[in-house]
């Protein structure tokens, strides 16, 4: 197994500015407002591994593909989540109701089960996919689970002062602009190549 650094730093780079803004980090600070945190973190760092794996095996299988058609491929996804970070409103939605879960096992399935079902299809996922078709599978899936692991630490060890001082949209728009950086990127290599 190869780790290649600049591909570990990109899926990670690119996986956090568009998890920032993502309804899964105001879950996890919502969770973590009423049940322990540690808890919270182990049950969506699991969810998060788990839709990592399957990412990066459908993006393995891209990989499968002619290269011309996974760079346009790549370029089109790219542009996609481009579109999505930057006409998205940054909502900041925070659920303050519900009752308080305890104990390992309940906050653990709870918070699994959040993540696990909301990031289907998710943008993150997506991009995962995509950067395992063209930069390979253990380097994105090793960046890209650091990556979301890390932002659901930091909604929970920081998130009302993320919440309350960096406007969402300036970290969308950040995470946008280098989507459609690497679309334009994915396209002059259709032409290079």
């Amino acid at each position: 197994m190869h780790l290649d650094p600049l591909a570990i730093l990109t899926a990670f780079g690119l996986i956090f500015l568009a998890e920032l803004p993502d309804k899964t980090m105001f879950a996890s600070l919502a969770m973590g407002t009423r049940m322990r945190p540690l808890y919270v973190w182990f049950g969506t760092s699991t969810a998060f591994i788990v839709h990592v794996a399957i990412a990066v095996g459908a993006g393995s299988l891209i990989g499968l593909l002619p290269d011309w058609t996974v760079k346009s491929v790549s370029a089109a996804l790219f542009a996609f989540g481009a579109f999505m970070l930057l006409r998205s409103g940054g909502d900041d939605e925070d659920d303050d109701g519900g009752r308080t879960v305890t104990g390992f096992w309940p906050v653990y399935t709870t918070a699994f089960m959040a993540v696990f079902i909301s990031e289907w299809g998710d943008l993150t996922q997506i991009t995962t996919a995509n950067l395992a078709a063209t930069n390979g599978v253990a380097s994105v899936a090793v960046g890209s689970a650091a990556a979301l692991m890390s932002v659901s630490a930091l909604a929970l060890l920081a998130g009302r002062f993320i919440a309350k001082r960096v406007p969402l949209k300036t970290v969308q728009r950040i995470g946008g602009l280098c989507m459609l950086g690497l679309a334009v990127w994915s396209v002059v290599e259709i032409f290079a190549g």
